[in-house]
C-alpha cells in the first residue's frame, strides 16, 4: 500500500528541494532551518528531535503564505513562470517539516508525536484552505488556464496548469464566501476526526492483543513464536502469560496454526471486536461523524456525495463504474469461496469435528486443503523465505535484472530506528539515483500494514532525486533467530518495491507529478506489476534457498506453489471485495442518509451485496479500516482491484515478450515508470502496452472465468 501524507494529499507544493534558507524564521538550530546537508538531502534523523516539530511547522506555514501571497498580489500579469512554477517553488520548508512529520507519526511514533499530529491536522487543513480558498490567486490560475491554448506550454506544463485549475476548483475557490467558511470549517473537523481515528486504530490494535494462561493454549505456534508472545506478556507486566499481538486486517497470521479452536475463536473475536467494544478507542462516534461531514463537504461543492466527489479524479471518474466492477466481480467470489468452505467442510467431517467451518476455522483448515491436493503447507515455504535473501537475493536481484540497478548498503546515514537499513541505488551507468530505507519489522509504536513514502521526491525543476522508504510490519523474531517469512509477507516486500521503483526512476520536471502523484486507483498497479518476479524461476532460484543449508527450494515445491496460486482465490477475492463495498456504501451516502449503528449498517451493506458470507469476513471492519477513514483510501479501497486489472494485463505482456529481460523493463520504465502523473494514467497504460487493458487475465488469475 501506498501511503500519502494527509497534509501533503492536499497541495501541490514542493515535495522536498532546495531554495533559500529558512533561517529568517526559525531559529538556525532548527534542523528543519535549512535543506539537510547529508547526501540527496537525505534527513538527518539524529539532529531532529520531537520538540522541533511545532517551530518548525509554524515557521513553515509562515513562509509559505508569504510566498503564496507574493504570487497571488504580484502586480505583473500573471505567466507560466511567476504564477504556476512559483507555487510549484513554494512551500520548502513547510514540505520539509511535513514530510518528515508525517512518515516518522506513521513508522515510529509516541505520545509527544501523536499529541502534535492531534494539533496540526486543522491547523494543517486551514492553511491549505488559505491557499486554494485565496481568490487573486486562484484568478490567476483561471486567467492562465482560460488562454491556455495560446501560452505554447509543453504537454508536461500543459497538464500542469490543467490540474492546478482543477485542484482549486476541487477545493472549493468557485465557492461563495459564506460557503468558503463553511468549507473551512468541514475541512478542519475533518482533519482532527481522521487524526482521532488513526491514533484509536493504533491504540485499540496495541490493547486488544490475546492474552492467554499456558503455553499449550498456543500449541501450534512455533517455539519461537510461543516465547515471543511470552517475552511480549513480560513487557506488559503480565509475567507468565503470553500475548498475542494483533495485525490491522481481520485475519490473523496465528489461525494458520493454531491446534486450539478456542484460541483461535477468541484470536479472531479479539480482532473483529477493535473499535467497537466501547472504551476511549472505540471509533464508531468517529465513524458516524466522519461520513457525515465528508458528505457535507462533497454537497456544498456541487457532488451527491463524497465517492462521487473522490473518485470524479481517479481513472474510475465516478461510482457507477466502481459499483459495476465490484457487482461483476462479487457473485463469482462468493460462490467460489462456498465451494471452498464445502472441501474445508470435508476435512473438519473427516476429522470428527462436529462442528461447521465458521471464520477462525477458515485459515487452519485451508492448510490442511491444500496439503491434501497440493502436498504441502505454508510451514515447508518459510525456511526458504530467509528476510536478507529476500530482499538482497530477490527484490534487488530482480530490480537488477529487469532495470540494470545496484544497491549498496551504507551504515553512515542516521535512521530513526537501529532496524531500519539504507542503501544507495545506483542506475545501470553506475551514477546514483536514489537512497532507499528498508524498515522492516513490526513495532508498537509503527501503524499496522505495509506501505512506501518518501523523505525527498524528484524533480528536475528542483534538482532533487528520490529518497524512498518501504516499511513492513514482519514480526521480529528472538535474538539470534533468522527472520522467516510466510508467502504473503514475499509478496508483500516485492510489492512495495514496485512503489518504490515508481519513486527512484521518476523522472519528471514539476514536483506537481513526481513518482507515485497519480491518481489512487493507478497507483497500486506497478506495485502489482513487481510481484510477478517473486516466483519467476530465475529469481526464486536465487533468492529461496533453505536458512540453515543454503540448499535451493526444491523444484517439486516450487511447482506445487506456482500450482496452487488460484487456490483459496474464492476467500481471498471475497474478503477484498466486502471491504471494498463497504467502504464505498459508507461514502455514497448523502449526509442525512448516515446511519448511528454501525455494525448494523455494514451488516446490512454486506447482504444487499450478496458477500454477507459468515466465515469469510472483510479484511477490514468499519471500525479498523484505516484506507476508508484516515483519508489516504477512502472510497478508493476499490483501487487495488481496479489495478490489479492492468497489473495482470502488462504480466501477460512481459510473458508474451520474454520476461524478465532489460528490454522488457527498459520500455515499461520510459514509457511509464519515469512519467510519474505527467499525463493522464490510462494514456500511459496504452502508451506501455499499445491498447487498452482487457480483463481476461485478471478473471484468469482470481479463478473467475466459470473454468
Amino acid at each position: 500500500m501506498l501511503i500519502l501524507a494527509a497534509s501533503l494529499a492536499l497541495v501541490n507544493v514542493s515535495h522536498a528541494a532546495p531554495g533559500a534558507p529558512a533561517a529568517a524564521v526559525l531559529e538556525a538550530s532548527n534542523p528543519f532551518a535549512k535543506l539537510s546537508t547529508l547526501p540527496f538531502h537525505y534527513p538527518a534523523f539524529d539532529k531532529i528531535k520531537d520538540e522541533h516539530f511545532l517551530p518548525a511547522y509554524a515557521a513553515g506555514m509562515r513562509e509559505h503564505l508569504r510566498e503564496i501571497n507574493a504570487i497571488a498580489t504580484n502586480p505583473k500579469a500573471p505567466t507560466f513562470d511567476n504564477t504556476i512554477v512559483a507555487m510549484e517553488r513554494s512551500g520548502q520548508l513547510l514540505t520539509r517539516v511535513a514530510t518528515t512529520f508525517a512518515n516518522l507519526q506513521g513508522a515510529n511514533t509516541n505520545d509527544k508525536l501523536d499529541a502534535i499530529d492531534r494539533e496540526m491536522s486543522p491547523k494543517m487543513a486551514a492553511h491549505f484552505d488559505a491557499v486554494f480558498l485565496n481568490e487573486k490567486l486562484y484568478q490567476r490560475v483561471k486567467t492562465l488556464y482560460d488562454k491556455r491554448a495560446k501560452l505554447g506550454l509543453d504537454a508536461e506544463a500543459t497538464h500542469l496548469l490543467d490540474r492546478y485549475n482543477k485542484d482549486f476548483v476541487r477545493a472549493g475557490a468557485k465557492l461563495s464566501a459564506a460557503d468558503k467558511e463553511k468549507l473551512k470549517s468541514l475541512n478542519g473537523q475533518i482533519a482532527v476526526l481522521q487524526t482521532d481515528f488513526t491514533q484509536n486504530v493504533l491504540k485499540e490494535t496495541n490493547a486488544s492483543a490475546l492474552v492467554v494462561d499456558t503455553r499449550a493454549e498456543l500449541a501450534g505456534m512455533s517455539d519461537a513464536a510461543i516465547d515471543a508472545a511470552a517475552a511480549a506478556a513480560k513487557e506488559r507486566g503480565l509475567e507468565g502469560k503470553f500475548v498475542v499481538a494483533l495485525i490491522n486486517t481481520t485475519g490473523q497470521a496465528p489461525l494458520a496454526v493454531l491446534t486450539n479452536r478456542s484460541t483461535r475463536e477468541r484470536l479472531l473475536a479479539a480482532s473483529m471486536a477493535r473499535g467497537s467494544r466501547g472504551g476511549e478507542f472505540d471509533n464508531r462516534d468517529e465513524v458516524v461523524k466522519l461520513a457525515k461531514l465528508r458528505a457535507e463537504r462533497a454537497a456544498l461543492l456541487g457532488y451527491p456525495n463524497y465517492a462521487a466527489y473522490s473518485l470524479e479524479n481517479e481513472t474510475a471518474k465516478d461510482t457507477s463504474a466502481v459499483n459495476k466492477l465490484l457487482s461483476e466481480l462479487a457473485k463469482p467470489a462468493v460462490v467460489n469461496a462456498r465451494k471452498e468452505a464445502a472441501e474445508i467442510q470435508k476435512v473438519i467431517d473427516a476429522e470428527k469435528g462436529g462442528f461447521k467451518v465458521a471464520a477462525h476455522d477458515w485459515a487452519y483448515y485451508t492448510d490442511k486443503v491444500r496439503a491434501e491436493r497440493f502436498s504441502f503447507d505454508e510451514n515447508q515455504l518459510k525456511p526458504y523465505f530467509e528476510l536478507d535473501n529476500v530482499l538482497v537475493k530477490g527484490v534487488f536481484f530482480a530490480a537488477n535484472k529487469l532495470y540494470g540497478l545496484s544497491f549498496k548498503e551504507r551504515k553512515d546515514l542516521p535512521v530513526y530506528n537501529p532496524d531500519v537499513r539504507v542503501f544507495d541505488v545506483f542506475d545501470a551507468n553506475g551514477k546514483q539515483i536514489a537512497i532507499f530505507l528498508a524498515d522492516m519489522y513490526a513495532r508498537g509504536n509503527k501503524q499496522g500494514g505495509a506501505w512506501m513514502n518518501e523523505y525527498v521526491s524528484q524533480s528536475g525543476l528542483m534538482g532533487t532525486r528520490s529518497v524512498v522508504a518501504n516499511h513492513l510490519n514482519i514480526p521480529k523474531p528472538p535474538a539470534g533467530e533468522p527472520t522467516l517469512l510466510t508467502y504473503d509477507e514475499v509478496k508483500t516486500t516485492f510489492h512495495e518495491f514496485g512503489h518504490a521503483l515508481h519513486g527512484i526512476f521518476s523522472n519528471v520536471k514539476y514536483p506537481r507529478f513526481s513518482g507515485t502523484n497519480v491518481p489512487r486507483d493507478f497507483v497500486e498497479y506497478p506495485s502489482q506489476v513487481n510481484e510477478m518476479w517473486m516466483i519467476w524461476p530465475e529469481v526464486l532460484a536465487n533468492y529461496a534457498k533453505h536458512y540453515k543449508t543454503g540448499a535451493p527450494m526444491p523444484k517439486e515445491l516450487l511447482d506445487k506453489v506456482v500450482a496452487s496460486k488460484k487456490f483459496n482465490q474464492g476467500f481471498i477475492t471475497t474478503e477484498y471485495l466486502a471491504a471494498s463495498l463497504v467502504d464505498q456504501r459508507w461514502h455514497q451516502l448523502a449526509a442525512n442518509q448516515v446511519p448511528t449503528d454501525v455494525l448494523g449498517f455494514e451488516a446490512a451493506a454486506l447482504k444487499e451485496a450478496g458477500v454477507d458470507f459468515a466465515p469469510v469476513p472483510p479484511r477490514y471492519r468499519t471500525t479498523y479500516f484505516s484506507h476508508a477513514f484516515s483519508g489516504g483510501y477512502s472510497a478508493g479501497y476499490y483501487a487495488y482491484l481496479w489495478s490489479e486489472k492492468l497489473d495482470a494485463d502488462t504480466v501477460e505482456w512481459f510473458k508474451e515478450n520474454g520476461g524478465l529481460q532489460r528490454k522488457n523493463g527498459d520500455h515499461f520504465r520510459k514509457t511509464l515508470l519515469s512519467r510519474g502523473g505527467t499525463a493522464d494514467a490510462m494514456d500511459l497504460f496504452r502508451n506501455f502496452r499499445g491498447r487498452d487493458a482487457r480483463i481476461e487475465a485478471l478473471l484468469e488469475r482470481r479463478g473467475l472465468t466459470g473454468e
